[in-house]
């Protein structure tokens, strides 16, 4: 029998990768001023995500999902929020014009603040201090004030969270996102490259595309698909005391949901089938997702997708697979033969961000895009032979013209990180680079497409 569920049973289970508050009392009052707060997205909106995603999960759709390592109090502005919103929106229609399919716009944004660290203290010319675990918790500045976890800073990422949504929403809705400013979605520093040629060339059959369609009377008025976009918001669900403040119970079905968010995903640290996190998100509503590395094994996998999913409900459940280029083949066949001899429904999406960090000789950490390209190849290639759909892709980028991940059109080298490196955290791809991604993960698209479409011909 499914034991019992309530937002705050996590609270008696293992739980890894919180900061420890010096002071709990404050704590508590910062949470019972967030459980007072109204909700930052509705139960109805994360329903529609998940009604997507079961589009997904059928081979009907395919999912991007982006947006910024790990969101900063500093870089907050309506112009960062824009660059990232434009970028999204470029490679969406990339996707879907050069792919062919209809794709679900997931952005990492206004929420992703926490992130999970690989040692709790870090140590600089021989002093060591708590590691910085995002803007949520404490500062980046290596000073020991700054490193202390704070609690007002859960009140302070929720109110630029909900700025953030506020100006999502307007762009989405509000006309930016109209088919016919696909031109004007271009960022400036990447008009002259050879991503922005290519784009501008697309852009230019998008609007011949859209031409047509108005001559033959399906206008922006009549159809509200040209003029805007459903976009939602996602995050690593890790701190659960932020998260369960902002849980409420839906007045339609009576389910509860984490209002912080439409998609709340679990770690690669914090997927324990016995812990915390897992059990959190065991009993909300909101479409999960389950990052999956090297460690990970089938028969682990399964269960997971037994807590988080018992009703096998379509859209439910986004596996996000981050192995590292050249290992795409030693693990993922076995977790899809597994789903799949299982009868799982799932949305399978290739995270090739987290597996391919190094570090180079100057102390950066990057990514080159090369390896980046290579593992999302690797996928495509993998579900091609397995005959199971390669359903979507969870980058980490921005905007800005930065320079962190190395290669990629722009051939960004060693030498020029230290130009524009602006991270908080890990490295992102920039718009440029995005774009190029953009375009090579269309071509896989187009290409499952192709292979589906030659099987009926086969059987015939």
């Amino acid at each position: 029998m499914t034991k019992p569920w309530s937002p705050t049973s996590w609270r008696e289970l293992p739980i890894v990768q919180v900061p420890d508050y010096p002071d709990d009392a404050a704590l508590g009052e910062v949470e019972r001023t967030l459980r007072s707060y109204p909700p930052l997205v509705f139960a109805g909106e994360a329903r529609s995500l998940k009604a997507k995603l079961a589009d997904v999960a059928a081979g009907k759709a395919f999912l991007l999902q982006g947006g910024d390592c790990a969101e900063s109090f500093a870089e907050f502005s309506a112009d960062n929020i824009r660059d990232t919103f434009r970028v999204l929106l470029q490679m969406a229609a990339v996707l879907t014009y050069a792919g062919g399919m209809p794709v679900v716009k997931v952005g990492r944004i206004a929420g992703q603040f926490a992130k999970p660290r690989s040692a709790p203290t870090e140590t600089v010319s021989g002093v060591e201090l708590p590691a910085y675990r995002g803007d949520i918790v404490n500062g980046i500045e290596f000073e020991e004030g700054a490193r202390v976890p704070a609690p007002d800073r859960l009140l302070r990422a929720y109110s630029q969270s909900a700025a953030t949504l506020n100006l999502l929403r307007a762009f989405a809705g509000g006309g930016y996102a109209d088919l016919h400013n696909v031109h004007r979605w271009t960022l400036g520093f990447i008009s002259d490259s050879p991503e922005g040629e290519r784009y501008r060339a697309l852009a230019d059959r998008i609007s011949d595309a859209i031409a047509f369609m108005e001559a033959c009377g399906l206008t922006p008025e009549n159809t509200p698909q040209l003029r805007q976009v459903d976009f939602y918001t996602s995050h690593e669900g890790l701190l659960l005391a932020y998260e369960q403040a902002l849980t409420r119970v839906d007045s339609t079905t009576g389910d509860w949901y984490d209002t912080s968010a439409h998609m709340i995903w679990i770690g690669d640290r914090t997927r324990q089938p016995d812990g915390a996190h897992v059990e959190f998100c065991r009993g909300i509503k909101n479409p999960i997702g389950i990052k999956c590395g090297p460690s990970l094994k089938p028969d682990e996998l399964l269960r997971l997708t037994d807590l988080l999913n018992p009703e096998n409900e379509p859209g439910r459940l986004t596996l996000i697979c981050r192995f590292g280029a050249g290992k795409v083949g030693e693990h993922l066949p076995a977790f899809i033969r597994a789903i799949e001899r299982e009868g799982r429904a799932v949305v399978w999406s290739c995270d090739p961000m987290h597996g391919n960090t190094i570090k180079t000789g100057s102390g950066y950490k990057t990514r080159p895009v090369d390896r980046i390209l290579a593992e999302t190849r690797e996928f495509f290639e993998v579900h091609k032979a397995e005959g199971t759909h390669a359903g979507g892709v969870h980058f980490e980028l921005t905007g800005r013209d930065v320079t962190e991940c190395l290669g990629g059109a722009q051939a960004i080298t060693e030498g020029d990180l230290s130009s524009r490196y602006h991270t908080h955290c890990d490295p992102r791809l920039n718009a440029s680079q995005a774009l190029e991604l953009a375009f090579r993960v269309a071509e896989g698209i187009r290409a499952e497409r192709m292979d589906r479409a030659k099987k009926p011909e086969a059987a015939a």
